[in-house]
């Protein structure tokens, strides 16, 4: 068994509680489900958000409506790159995994941008 990332982003359209909450569970599901991710893979998430998102922690939504309780979970801010994508929410999904697994990374709703 090895670990491997998976990584996935999302724009936000405001910077509220409700708003944050849909674009982190949009994301998280998209990225469970084109991974075949279980709970029990998941080694740890680590979520940023650009200066704008500020009104609520992410990982709060993924513990309470995915019941990732037992998931280690952190938030921190985006570094402030001038002419960045503004209100995007980022996120590392680290799992356990078998070595041929390949992650699917997901960039949804203008966060497409940043794979380009």
């Amino acid at each position: 068994m090895i670990t491997k990332g998976i990584r996935g982003a999302i724009t936000v359209e405001e910077n509220t509680s409700k708003a944050i909450e849909e674009a982190t569970l949009k994301l998280l599901k998209e990225m469970v489900e084109k991974n075949n991710i279980e709970i029990s893979m998941i080694s740890h998430v680590i979520f940023t958000l650009t200066s704008d998102l500020n009104a609520e922690f992410p990982a709060k939504f993924a513990r309470i409506n995915l019941d990732w309780k037992d998931v280690a979970m952190t938030c921190f801010t985006e570094l402030d790159v001038p002419n960045a994508l503004k209100k995007c929410l980022r996120v590392l999904i680290v799992v356990n995994c078998g070595e041929n697994f390949i992650p699917e990374f997901v960039y949804l709703d203008g966060a497409e941008v940043l794979r380009k």
